[in-house]
């Protein structure tokens, strides 16, 4: 099984893995019924003011991703992630939403490099 990321304005790619959105705030016009969620653990999001620094510039990418990691450090919606991945993934695949248009450059990335290291998994 696989940890993916997925861009939650994109038509859902894989509807069979248990799929959880790891924003902070709601994506503005997806509807929850058509979000296909099966969790969303907002707490394990950028902080608001983390968020807002960040501005998706990808300039700050390199600070973001360090001042990210350390709030991920200290945050127990973290080890609720990982627990959830764990539990999850030896029976289908797990797919980090987030509504980012920078496919590149957001927690999501972030988060999976982060998941693969810690419950070292294959990339």
């Amino acid at each position: 099984m696989e940890l993916k990321i997925e861009r939650i304005y994109t038509k859902p790619a894989d509807l069979n893995g248990y799929r959880i959105l790891v924003d902070r705030l709601w994506p503005r016009g997806i509807f929850k019924d058509n979000a296909h969620l099966d969790s969303w653990l907002k707490e394990v999001g950028p902080s608001t003011e983390l968020r807002k620094w960040f501005g998706h510039d990808p300039a700050k990418y390199a600070g973001f991703k360090e001042r990210y990691l350390q709030e991920l450090a200290a945050n127990p919606a973290y080890d609720q992630l990982k627990d959830l991945v764990s539990q999850q993934l030896p029976k289908q695949n797990v797919i980090l939403l987030y509504g980012a248009k920078d496919e590149q450059h957001n927690q999501a990335v972030i988060l999976r490099h982060q998941l693969v290291a810690d419950l070292k998994l294959e990339q």
